[in-house]
């Protein structure tokens, strides 16, 4: 005799308008409050999280929501019939997609991943100039250390999957669409197996969370926003599939005195009016420490000194970019009145002639004018 199968919006407790959000949440607060885990010592647990997980697989799905808006239980009964339909509408009601594992769920897979986990690696400047090695330490799900795999606890024996019969997979129709389809087993997560006293450590599924070190070579010269891929370093989402991949995206951070142009290191450096005048040497960072710079007399604002081979290392060929820094003139800010006295006094002793950028200026502007 078919089961009673119980109206899904009474068993999530939404109305019939409830949006997908809404459906979701309370999905996730009834599993939670049901889940057999909580109720060790309550024999109506596990029926309940099943019940949970049902109505959630019903309206979650388009479909299946539709069907049941349409003809109630009807399309969801073994051997039922809905109204119009010519071929019997049966779900297999025992598949739980809707949660695919409290551990798994919490580290972010879903059903039909294969486990790639993606991650963020922030280096320094320096670091990603000159190359280096990192240990990145993350979360990931492999095979349970306590049962190996089996999602048994100790003693305890794995017996074959009922609802399955020991294949892993089971067929169903869709509701309303004669089309027989076949997809693994959610009981046994495709295993055809079952543990009779679930493994405590992974309640079951064989898989656990575990923590991964894994040690990357850093080349240098690499750039923000490169990408490492360390195979088979994501999560293992059934012992018996191997492991997804880990991909591995570069952050460089900002530097206090540098930027990145291609292999070029630029920087600005500020030097004084006197100096931009009659020249000198200035003193400079460089990514191996300080250097001094020739600055030529009579230097402008913007002038562009170079540093050989004091940039980033190639990537396809030998050799390294150049350090190109940027001459910025600081005009003072106090002045005392014998300063001003004096530089009224070069203002004069200057004129026109020694400033050829000024005379220029002014000669477009009398024309324009």
């Amino acid at each position: 005799m078919p089961r009673r199968v119980r109206d899904p919006y009474d068993v999530l407790g939404v109305g019939r308008q409830a949006t997908d959000q809404e459906i979701r949440s309370a999905f996730r607060r009834a599993a939670a409050a049901h889940h057999p885990d909580r109720h060790p010592e309550d024999p109506r647990a596990h029926a309940l999280f099943t019940e949970v997980n049902q109505a959630y697989q019903v309206l979650s799905d388009p479909q299946k929501r539709a069907a049941w808006d349409r003809y109630g239980a009807a399309a969801f009964t073994p051997g039922g019939r809905a109204p119009g339909a010519t071929m019997p509408d049966f779900v297999d009601l025992g598949s739980i997609d809707g949660l695919f594992g409290d551990l798994l769920g919490a580290l972010g897979i879903r059903a039909g991943d294969r486990g790639d986990i993606k991650k963020k690696l922030k280096l320094s400047f320096e670091e990603a100039a000159a190359g280096c090695t990192k240990t990145l330490t993350y979360e990931r799900a492999d095979v349970c250390e306590e049962c190996r795999g089996d999602g048994a606890a100790e003693g305890s024996s794995v017996d074959t999957c009922g609802a399955c019969g020991g294949r892993g997979k089971v067929r169903f129709q869709q509701a309303l669409l004669p089309v027989a389809v076949e997809r693994a087993c959610s009981r046994c997560r495709g295993t055809g197996r079952l543990p009779r006293v679930p493994c405590p450590r992974c309640s079951g599924q064989g898989v656990a969370e575990r923590t991964y070190s894994a040690e990357l070579t850093i080349p240098p010269g690499i750039e923000d926003g490169a990408t490492r891929l360390v195979e088979r370093g994501g999560h293992r989402t059934r012992p018996e599939r191997a492991p997804g991949d880990l991909e591995i995206t570069v952050e460089v951070a900002p530097h206090a005195f540098f930027r990145r142009e291609g292999d070029d290191v630029v920087c600005s450096v500020p030097i004084t009016f006197v100096q931009a005048a009659l020249g000198g040497e200035v003193e400079v960072p460089t990514l191996e420490g300080k250097a001094r710079v020739r600055v030529p007399p009579s230097c402008q604002p913007g002038s562009v000194l170079k540093l050989k081979g004091k940039g980033i290392p190639h990537r396809l060929r030998g050799g390294r970019g150049d350090q190109r820094v940027q001459v910025v003139i600081e005009v003072p800010t106090r002045l005392t009145p014998k300063a001003v006295e004096l530089l009224e006094q070069l203002g004069q002793e200057l004129g026109e002639d020694v400033q050829p950028q000024t005379k220029s200026f002014l000669e477009k502007l009398k024309g324009w004018l």
